[in-house]
């Protein structure tokens, strides 16, 4: 939906957090003569029965859109519709790695010169992006969760599909709506447009078929050493392969490519190396809300002695967890509500030994029961493999609040000893 579309609307900015304000501060900027007004959960149980009051929506991603009854659109489409045609965008989307993989090919076109913004899922909303004057040459790099989308009404010049397992599947209904909402986002694409993808996982390779765009699959080696970065990990590994397609179709050197790389730090909460105290070293992984990316994490670092799992239900199957957990000899759990419990019972299913439980609301009680059981140059990981809703406000909050009570029981640590 064009600008110019919205003048003399009686517009509702349904959900009004991060977004929901960047979309305000657009529609004052641009359409100064629409009469705007929000609504959020925050406003009490009825939120929703404004909207008959209004002409068009503007829904944010994390409003289902089962929920909207007038007719809408997204700040994700309204960037799209109004961004200048000269400049470029690149989408990023996947299950797990988007935010590294989204600020990795930033990185890499601004070290080679390039006129580029980091905006969507991570960085600036993509709205405010647009309230200053945007250059001929500008490429918008752009993290793409599922809820940004299920109802995306163009695609990007470069679309990037990582990986795909169970996520949102209490958003979308299930793991065939969720890949829909994926899929789309080469819906749009042309014969102009580039699909660069994970050949390794079917249903993307499948998808790439389909597409009117270029399809093209990762690179299937990095052509330079790259073992002495920080990024550690198959699937980092995939992310870089990833970043390296994308950077060959702007001619990126690869010397600039290989030196970007080596300087990249993992981003926080994403197997981000908390430190090394009372003999334990401690990695905050509190991004892994499904049971793949908590396997990637074990298997990364090979050492792990305890680990922290549990989080909101979302109908999650743990059977596999459950089997690399044994075969990987940690021998201490902590369990947090609401899926503990039923990691516990495949836990009990799974593995032929006694494991050192603890099932706890606390994140202090948690770390403590680290601190005392974890073999000392063995690895604690907070890698939950559920959201963290259940207990925290999100995965921020949730690896926060591990990283601040690593600290103060160490400190509490090293004075007993």
């Amino acid at each position: 939906m064009k600008i110019e579309e919205l003048h003399g609307k009686r517009i509702l900015i349904l959900g009004y957090g991060r977004e929901g304000k960047a979309t305000h501060s657009f529609l004052k900027k641009f359409v100064p003569d629409a009469v705007v007004g929000t609504a959020d959960q925050s406003d009490g149980p009825e939120y929703l029965e404004v909207q008959a009051q209004y002409d068009l929506a503007i829904k944010t991603p994390g409003i289902p859109k089962r929920l909207v009854t007038i007719p809408y659109t997204t700040a994700t489409n309204l960037f799209f519709a109004n961004l200048p045609a000269s400049a470029k965008t690149i989408g990023i989307t996947g299950s797990k790695g988007k935010s590294t993989t989204t600020t990795l090919i930033y990185r890499i076109l601004q070290a080679a010169g390039q006129h580029v913004k980091l905006a969507g899922n991570i960085g600036k909303p993509m709205l405010t992006e647009l309230m200053e004057p945007v250059l001929d040459d500008m490429i918008f790099v752009l993290e793409l969760s599922s809820y940004q989308l299920e109802d995306l009404a163009y695609s990007p010049n470069i679309s990037v599909f990582l990986n795909v397992f169970p996520e949102h599947l209490d958003y979308h209904g299930g793991l065939e709506q969720y890949f829909a909402a994926k899929s789309r986002i080469v819906a749009h694409a042309q014969s102009g447009d580039s699909f660069v993808y994970n050949s390794a996982h079917q249903r993307i390779a499948d998808l790439a078929l389909r597409t009117k765009a270029h399809a093209i699959p990762f690179v299937k080696k990095v052509s330079f050493d790259w073992g002495s970065s920080a990024l550690r990990g198959k699937h980092n590994e995939e992310d870089i392969r990833a970043a390296v397609t994308v950077a060959q179709l702007f001619d990126v050197p690869m010397d600039v490519i290989h030196t970007t790389v080596l300087a990249f730090e993992p981003l926080p909460h994403r197997m981000q190396f908390v430190g090394e105290f009372g003999g334990i070293k401690w990695y905050d992984d509190a991004i892994a809300t499904a049971p793949e990316p908590t396997m990637y994490a074990i298997d990364t670092l090979g050492d792990v002695d305890t680990i922290f799992l549990g989080g909101t239900d979302r109908g999650l199957e743990f059977d596999k967890l459950a089997e690399k957990v044994c075969g990987a000899g940690i021998h201490n759990v902590v369990l947090f509500p609401d899926t503990g419990a039923r990691i516990a019972e495949a836990l009990k299913h799974h593995c032929g030994r006694q494991l050192n439980i603890l099932e706890t609301k606390s994140m202090e009680e948690a770390v403590k029961f680290a601190y005392t059981h974890t073999a000392k140059g063995k690895s604690c990981l907070l890698s939950t493999a559920s959201p963290s809703y259940s207990l925290w406000k999100d995965f921020e909050d949730k690896g926060n609040t591990f990283q601040k009570w690593v600290r103060v029981i160490s400190s509490a640590y090293d004075t007993q000893t």
